[in-house]
């Protein structure tokens, strides 16, 4: 995939240095910054042995179609079709807490 000059990181530290500098800025919309390429370099900041999501796709089964999956997700976003899957609670015992 080729890649933009401007990372993520990049993108983000000079929106938040805009914000800081001009706070009567509003921003009305980020989805500019939803790109595949975007997309793609968090995909490869994530870790290879990471948990699965709620959805059960593993990294490993998400890279086997990365370009097409990642262009279908883009334009979910773009169109504000993209609904995300509701988040699994799961509680974690605390030590020394009564339950």
């Amino acid at each position: 995939m080729p890649r933009n000059e401007e990372t993520v990181t990049t993108k983000l530290q000079r929106i938040a240095e805009k914000a800081r500098n001009e706070p009567n800025c509003q921003f009305t919309s980020l989805f500019h910054l939803m790109t595949v390429e975007m997309l793609w370099g968090c995909f490869d900041a994530l870790r290879n042995h990471a948990a699965s999501g709620i959805d059960g796709v593993t990294k490993q089964q998400y890279e086997n179609n990365l370009l097409e999956n990642l262009q279908q997700l883009v334009g979910k976003l773009h169109r504000m079709a993209y609904i995300p899957q509701p988040v699994q609670r799961v509680y974690i015992p605390s030590p020394g807490l009564i339950s």
